[in-house]
């Protein structure tokens, strides 16, 4: 019988030991599951602080771009890289010596919008509110309105009447006093940027208006002109105030609760601002 000569290999097992989850109502399990709730805080809020966040929109200013009950989502790296929730630790300023307030830190100088760009702001008046508007002008812009024509740096923004609006008329709810009948529609287009604004055939004129942007600044409009509160009234918007750039429409509903007849609109869902 011949001899077998057995070889044998001896493999080296790595054991790693998993550190096992506290048991519950335990002093360990209430801190495991207070540092597993900050990771998840820091992770959501501060991709919301710096990146993607979304805003209700409760007004019509807008209209007919944006319905009222939109939900938009705002591109917050638009104009500049921000520290996330540096609006609460950032440079500490007195913005017009209205009030004081903590400003965000950007990587680098915040960008200017561009001309069409629909953003999401903090009202200079009252900055605890948000609105949203078009820009229409930027930093050294002349801006003027006339016979509800609107003129940029001298020349002409040209408006095509929209004759088939069916579409944009839809999006107006009948209130004591206004009929959305009387709204007629115009095709405009600044720079690259072409939108829909809307208009009431009845309401008179404004008298002429002049404006100047000033370094820092931008100009905003609705694009409901008759029916928007925007630099018209309050003045340019600084750039510090400026948290994004709406591009896109993810939920489109009003609630029930709401002031505003109930809609829920799935076709406006996905819809490029």
């Amino acid at each position: 019988m011949s001899d077998e000569q057995i070889v044998e290999n001896n493999t080296e097992v790595e054991v790693t030991s998993k550190k096992e989850k506290p048991k519950a109502w335990t002093k360990e399990w209430f801190l495991y599951e207070a540092w597993s709730w900050i990771y998840i805080f820091f992770i959501v809020f501060g991709f919301r602080s710096t990146f993607i966040d979304h805003y209700h929109i409760p007004s019509g200013s807008l209209l007919p771009t944006n319905a009222i009950g939109d939900s938009i989502v705002v591109n917050k790296m638009a104009y500049g890289f921000k520290v996330p929730f540096s609006e609460f630790f950032g440079t500490y300023s007195d913005w017009l010596g209205l009030d004081k307030r903590w400003e965000p830190i950007y990587f680098g100088e915040q960008e200017m919008p561009k001309r069409g760009d629909i953003v999401v702001f903090e009202f200079p008046r009252d900055k605890s509110i948000l609105f949203v508007k078009r820009t229409i002008g930027i930093a050294g812009d002349k801006i003027e309105i006339f016979d509800n024509e609107l003129y940029l740096n001298g020349e002409k923004v040209e408006r095509e009447l929209v004759k088939d609006d069916s579409e944009y008329r839809e999006l107006y709810d009948p209130k004591p006093g206004f009929d959305p009948s009387s709204m007629v529609f115009y095709k405009q287009t600044i720079d690259e940027k072409t939108f829909i604004t809307g208009q009431d055939s009845r309401k008179k004129s404004d008298p002429p208006q002049k404006y100047i942007v000033p370094e820092g600044h931008i100009f905003v409009l609705g694009d409901n002109r008759d029916f928007s509160a925007d630099s018209r009234y309050w003045g340019p918007v600084p750039l510090e105030l400026i948290r994004g750039r709406a591009f896109m429409v993810w939920m489109s509903v009003v609630y029930p609760w709401s002031h505003e007849p109930f809609h829920f609109r799935p076709s406006r869902i996905g819809t490029q601002l």
